[in-house]
């Protein structure tokens, strides 16, 4: 009877091990010319991709990526969403969790898929390269587990992006000189696209070519550094499924809201028969802030239908009227509260949310904006020569660290590179809501620490 019992022990760890893979990529990062809106630089990409390649794993595989950097800046990647449970030197970000790969250097991440399935993306996580570098992640449910829907027939990542003129090294290098916002964008992307609402861009527009009567679905993912866009397809509704790799209760919206690092998952049913139309989708940015602070303006895609009777080798008619949805005003902030409460219900039984019953701490946290000296033999162009504007919460502003605060942590050397606590109120009591105190400056330098992180 025990010998039975080991043997069907063995039998089950096997087949739990079978479901388990290690799948390996390699990302070389390297400098190339790319072409967008009437002019051409040199960007940041990874294996010659832009946006880069798609990482694909099943929940429970153990991802591993050897990065090589063969550009002229130091780099780092972070794999946006993954829990990183005990493998806290994989996240990625520059002087937090490591020190960033340098030029000609080369550093493996591993991490294993815990506990999620659906989509979320990696990209650079210093200075401001994830302007360029950026891509997918896929997470497929565990072999023989369906989704928790009907499969669709093809599935497509969908990714948002931002695109500058300049270079996006200097327009950061300026804004942490003066404290300020950054130039805004000159135009978003799909796909690294801008497509044909913008100048020279008609050539460069992201085509979804579907069949009538399939679904889709669209691993939707906003990579753009600043701004919450709204999305559309004209004339075909979505079904959203999953939202940051977590099943949801399936939403139907004519739009949908995704905020920047945010990923959303939607079901696109194409019509039963040919249309005899193509379609744009288009994402346009929602803000509340003053005119002038954020890129104002529309990126387009188009939906084609194959076409059965068409004379073309491809199967698309191309002579066809195009139909256009009409996103919410930039600053519709009842439709935007209208559909994030829509997101806000508990996923199937299949795989329920985990929501915390009971609060066991309360924080009250106040966002504002102060000023901090120069840095020594630095240059700042802030309200003074010598001065520039900082972000602060609490009172309390970030500044970078020059030993990656895990390393300092786990070797037990933190002495002087982080403080002990965050606090959990404000240190100063002012009018929260009404004018701003007359002392900005922001008076405390802050690091958090790995136990406020809890």
């Amino acid at each position: 009877m025990a010998a039975i019992l080991v043997a069907a022990m063995v039998v089950l760890l096997s087949v739990t091990v079978a479901e388990s893979a290690t799948v390996e990529y390699q990302f070389e990062v390297a400098t190339m010319n790319v072409t967008r809106l009437c002019g051409s630089k040199s960007i940041v990409v990874v294996n010659g991709q832009f946006p880069g390649p798609t990482v694909s794993a099943r929940e429970g595989d153990l991802v591993v990526v050897r990065v090589v950097n063969k550009a002229q800046y130091n780099m780092s990647i972070h794999w946006h969403g993954v829990r990183q449970l005990r493998s806290g030197w994989a996240d990625g970000p520059a002087y937090i969790t490591q020190c960033p790969v340098q030029p000609g250097q080369s550093y493996v991440y591993k991490f294993t898929i815990t506990g999620q399935r659906g989509t979320l993306w990696w990209h650079a996580h210093i200075s401001w390269l994830r302007a360029t570098v950026y891509g997918p992640i896929v997470i497929l449910p565990k072999l023989g587990v369906p989704y928790p829907f009907a499969a669709p027939y093809k599935e497509v990542p969908l990714m948002f992006g931002e695109w500058w003129k300049a270079d996006t090294e200097a327009v950061i290098s300026q804004a942490l000189q003066t404290g300020g916002g950054p130039n805004v964008s000159d135009a978003f992307t799909i796909n690294g696209l801008p497509g044909p609402l913008y100048n020279c861009s008609a050539k460069d527009t992201f085509k979804l070519k579907v069949k009538p009567g399939k679904t889709y679905m669209l691993r939707i993912i906003n990579a753009a550094l600043n701004d919450e866009l709204f999305f559309s397809i004209a004339g075909h509704p979505l079904t959203i499924v999953d939202v940051d790799a977590v099943y949801i209760k399936p939403i139907t919206v004519e739009t949908l809201l995704i905020t920047p690092g945010q990923t959303t998952n939607v079901l696109l049913t194409a019509k039963p028969s040919y249309p005899g139309a193509t379609y744009y989708m288009m994402a346009a940015p929602y803000s509340t802030a003053a005119s002038g602070t954020f890129d104002n303006t529309t990126v387009a895609g188009i939906l084609e239908y194959e076409d059965p009777s068409s004379p073309s080798s491809a199967g698309f008619n191309k002579n066809l009227p195009l139909v256009r949805p009409t996103l919410p005003q930039i600053n519709d902030t009842s439709f935007v509260s209208n559909y994030t409460a829509k997101l806000r219900s508990l996923a199937t039984e299949e795989y329920p949310a985990e929501v915390p019953q009971e609060v066991d701490r309360r924080f009250f946290f106040t966002v504002g904006l102060g000023t901090h000296p120069c840095a020594v033999n630095g240059t700042c162009q802030g309200p003074t020569n010598d001065s520039r504007f900082a972000a602060a919460v609490n009172n309390v502003s970030f500044v970078l660290p020059t030993t990656a605060l895990l390393q300092s942590h786990y070797t037990g050397m933190s002495n002087g590179v982080y403080s002990s606590n965050f606090p959990a109120v404000p240190q100063s009591p002012f009018n929260y809501t009404g004018t701003p105190p007359n002392n900005t400056n922001v008076s405390n330098e802050f690091v958090p620490t790995y136990d406020s992180w809890q």
